[in-house]
């Protein structure tokens, strides 16, 4: 007998239905062909365990399996619940009338327990899509699949409970969650917050402004100034998720598994800090079977790079396209993936191999050259991506001991919400520019006009501390998110003079 059931594979973020075809026919063999990974290939050892150690088993006739569409590689452990399914059905053992309604998909243990599966979310996404009702898979997943609406989603423990609906009629608890209910209370604030950080004022206004403006930001300091407590804290500052982005970075977390189990909706925007002895596949994604990459987890949110120079260099120039496009296109002989990475880049690095700035009085001194060396180690077009560049310095004892507590991420918060929301109607009309780091030479000029007065500031200041010409742009983007931030129409003379303070490293001399 012949009998249909359906699960689903994962490419990129999007999910493809494939349909397990199982016939059970006179004659000894088990065969299952359509593309199968080595992990599929193991299934039959799984699901003979799992269904002998609870009442049932593969029969002993000759069964071909199909995994439909044939040409297209099925990879992963998550159709366990799918095949065995199938055989029972194709087999009799279980009533199956309307399996056409269901998407199946789970990962099988010998005892019939069932473990988490990837990528659940995009799943359910494209089972509504193409006008399944019903979804079967664990537990562990079922709130993050539940957020799709118009799809009944079953979380189950045990393979018995799948059997026993099927062939007694017997209730699975539906998951049902309240998508926006959920998301709206799950915006409480973040633990880490700008309250919590003494003095370092004028760090705190420029991550303001970074965030206001999404400007790339990159900090300068010896070791113990607060390089990394500050940047752990921008994700604090910035705008809410809004319900569409929280569904974006949902799917890409759950494609690799790292949505928490139990949860549904991400509400949080994503801080991901990677360790400096990445490889550039793990940033950007890829692998045999493509994987997303950190610059991928991280969109709608912060990544941060902590000890820029010791990056690789390989590491560091596969960065340039991603914050360019905003998305990441991973190529193969036989399919192409595409995953989203619009995040912000807040990296952090110490002026010198020895950690302090060119001081006599520092416990580790470098000579000028050394620093020099060091600081090249970053390529000028990946600099020329990155708008802020501010030195962090230690913060004296008087102001570490003082009992007061600093301005809240939460009202640093709403003027930046406020400030975005400005940008969001002035770009209103574009489709690929959203707030002020992304405009174009064109919408400068449009959008930055100077009076003769703030003309004349920024060409001296231009000449007078050797600033390039690539300084020019990132001084005029950074001026319009200050004046955003007053709210105030016209780009003045003050707004420049602030932003000219924000491009250490393009200043001729700064290493003394």
């Amino acid at each position: 007998m012949l009998k249909k059931v359906f699960g689903s594979a994962v490419f990129g973020v999007e999910a493809t239905t494939i349909t397990v075809e199982v016939n059970v026919d006179s004659g000894i063999g088990y065969h299952l062909v359509g593309l199968p990974d080595n992990a599929i290939k193991e299934s039959n050892y799984r699901i003979a365990a799992a269904l002998q150690n609870n009442g049932y088993k593969i029969p002993g006739k000759k069964i071909t399996i199909n995994m439909a569409p044939a040409d297209l590689r099925k990879e992963g452990s998550a159709y366990d619940l799918t095949l065995a399914v199938g055989v029972l059905a194709a087999s009799n053992q279980i009533q199956s009338d309307n399996l056409d309604e269901y998407i199946i998909m789970g990962e099988l243990s010998l005892d019939g327990s069932l473990q988490p599966i990837k990528g659940a979310l995009p799943i359910a996404v494209k089972a509504r899509e193409e006008g399944f009702k019903k979804f079967i898979l664990p537990s562990q997943n079922a709130k993050e699949a539940a957020i799709v609406d118009n799809l009944e989603v079953y979380g189950v423990d045990n393979i018995k409970q799948v059997i026993d609906y099927f062939d007694k009629g017997e209730a699975l608890e539906q998951t049902i969650i309240n998508t926006r209910e959920e998301f709206y209370k799950k915006l409480e604030f973040p633990e880490h917050d700008f309250a919590d950080v003494k003095g370092q004022e004028g760090i705190k206004r420029c991550m303001e402004i970074a965030a206001a403006g999404g400007h790339n930001i990159i900090l300068i300091g010896p070791p113990g100034a607060g390089k990394t407590m500050l940047a752990k804290r921008l994700p604090s500052i910035l705008p809410p998720m809004t319900l569409h982005e929280a569904l974006e970075t949902t799917k890409i977390h759950s494609v690799v598994g790292r949505v928490k189990e139990h949860t549904g909706l991400m509400a949080q925007r994503p801080f991901r800090s990677p360790h400096h002895t990445i490889s550039d596949v793990a940033l950007v994604g890829g692998g045999a079977f493509p994987q997303p990459g950190e610059i991928s987890l991280s969109h709608n949110g912060v990544l941060f790079l902590d000890e820029l120079p010791e990056f690789k260099r390989s590491v560091l120039e596969v960065l340039r396209q991603p914050l360019e496009d905003r998305e990441v296109t991973i190529s193969r002989a036989k399919f192409t993936v595409t995953y989203p990475s619009s995040f912000m880049l807040v990296a952090s690095m110490n002026p010198s191999p020895g950690g302090y700035f060119n001081d006599p009085d520092a416990p580790v001194t470098s000579s000028p050259a050394e620093m020099q060396r060091y600081l090249s180690k970053i390529s000028g077009p990946l600099l020329d991506r990155i708008d802020i560049h501010i030195e962090v310095t230690p913060v004296p004892f008087e102001k570490l001991s003082d009992d007061r507590k600093g301005e809240s991420s939460v009202e640093i918060r709403k003027r930046v919400t406020k400030a975005r929301a400005i940008q969001t109607k002035r770009f209103a009309e574009s489709d690929t520019v959203h707030y002020n780091a992304q405009m174009s030479s064109k919408q400068i000029r449009k959008y930055c006009v100077l009076d003769e007065a703030s003309k004349q500031l920024l060409k001296t200041a231009m000449e007078r501390l050797n600033l390039s010409a690539r300084a020019y742009d990132r001084i005029l983007k950074v001026a319009r998110t200050i004046a955003d931030l007053e709210g105030v129409e016209d780009v003045n003379g003050s707004h420049i003079s602030e932003a000219i303070q924000y491009r250490s490293l393009d200043r001729d001399g700064w290493l003394g």
